[in-house]
């Protein structure tokens, strides 16, 4: 990687860990806040599943925006829709309140899909996964930092939680973030690749893009279902916890510590090292493999200890899984329209965000609580036959003679 690729990557890398930071420091609270509302674990889950049923429907028109546009001004807007739903937080006094500030947060969520295609912008085909690697890793410390730093800021009693505190560091952050990419941040997509995208994608909508990109469907629905397991853990595990082992926002903070630091590792620095020598096939095989043993053993209970230990297996799925997939979804794209491929690959994401919520919370409920974590597992195991569809498609294209597949590789 050139001098020139290094700055600009590593101005992402720190605009993304500030960001994702602000996201992070509420994951463990959001539910608290909804059981001191009075919520059902039902109810509670849903309130996680507006958010992202907003993102799915805003994804890909962010990552279109974005060829449009630019990455710059779809960072900036999403940040500030973002800080804007933290402040909604903060001052939350009701179910109706969490449930508008976090479908706001969710509809403004284009800055994770901007920050993946600015990632494709600046790499080169031979280095793409450890590029996506290294942003995975810089959203994956703000998602291991911000559990950890929220549940401190809350507490860990119930009677005496504090979510003011949280929201506030959150939108505090989100407005640095902003301020880092007015100042630190060039424009990766340039003036000729946004001209190529008005010339001929402007009409590419999402199910274009995934009638005319056979890996790509594979690859958004392999993401879809891998991050069946990941949501499922985040919407009832808080739950899940107070439940069994009555603890509070600290100590969830703490154990989703656990898996952040195992993914951050991952995608910071073992994927360098194995991407180019196993390929990014294989390394998203095996993440998914320890992302389904992961939660799967969870399913069993036993002590805290035993669960955290299950939840570390996840975070070695997710830091194999993420960045192998995103650089083979980048690869599908071209310069002119890849926040668009990319704002589509992420809708996987964003409707396994959807689907996670609304079916953990009536399953723990009505079959038991340990069985969502269980149908997770299962789902996530289906991802297997995605990444194999993913070597077909590839094979096929190359024997069709494309000269595009050279560049993904099919290990």
């Amino acid at each position: 990687m050139t001098g020139s690729r290094l700055k600009p990557l590593l101005a992402l890398c720190i605009v993304c860990v500030i960001d994702v930071l602000g996201f992070g420091i509420l994951i463990p609270l959001i539910p608290y806040m909804a059981v001191q509302f009075g919520a059902t674990p039902t109810l509670n889950t849903w309130i996680l599943g507006i958010y992202s049923a907003s993102q799915l429907l805003a994804a890909p028109l962010w990552g279109r925006l974005s060829d449009r546009w630019g990455r710059r001004p779809i960072l900036l807007t999403s940040m500030l829709g973002a800080c804007a739903s933290y402040v909604m937080l903060a001052f939350a006094h009701s179910l109706a309140t969490l449930f508008i500030a976090r479908a706001l947060a969710g509809a403004m969520a284009g800055n994770l899909s901007a920050a993946m295609a600015y990632a494709s912008d600046i790499s080169k085909p031979a280095n793409r996964a450890a590029t996506m690697g290294a942003v995975g890793a810089a959203i994956g410390i703000g998602f291991m930092l911000g559990p950890a730093i929220g549940g401190a800021l809350a507490g860990e009693r119930m009677q005496t939680v504090s979510f003011l505190r949280p929201a506030l560091v959150s939108a505090s952050l989100s407005v640095l973030a902003m301020l880092l990419v007015l100042f630190i941040l060039p424009e990766s997509n340039t003036a000729q690749h946004r001209l190529a995208h008005s010339a001929s994608t402007r009409r590419a909508h999402a199910w274009q893009l995934l009638r005319m990109l056979p890996a790509l469907r594979w690859l958004t629905l392999a993401t879809l279902l891998v991050t069946f397991s990941q949501s499922t853990l985040e919407s009832i595990f808080a739950i899940w916890a107070m439940d069994r082992y009555h603890v509070g926002p600290r100590t969830v903070g703490m154990a989703l510590f656990a898996l952040a630091i195992v993914a951050v590792g991952m995608q910071g620095g073992l994927m360098r090292i194995l991407a180019p020598r196993l390929g990014e096939i294989r390394l998203a095989i095996g993440g998914i493999l320890f992302m389904a043993a992961g939660i799967s053993s969870v399913a069993f209970g036993g002590p805290l200890p035993v669960a955290i230990i299950g939840l570390m297996a996840c975070g070695l799925g997710v830091g194999l899984f993420g960045p192998s997939a995103s650089a083979l979804a980048s690869r599908e794209g071209q310069p002119h329209n890849r926040g668009a491929v990319m704002g589509t690959y992420q809708s996987g994401t964003s409707l396994a965000r959807v689907i996670a919520p609304f079916a953990s919370g009536p399953t723990y409920m009505h079959v038991g609580v340990n069985a969502p974590f269980l149908l997770a597992g299962l789902v996530t195991l289906q991802a297997l036959w995605c990444i194999l569809g993913v070597r077909r498609a590839h094979a096929a294209q190359a024997r069709a003679g494309d000269p595009a597949d050279r560049q993904r590789g099919i290990r």
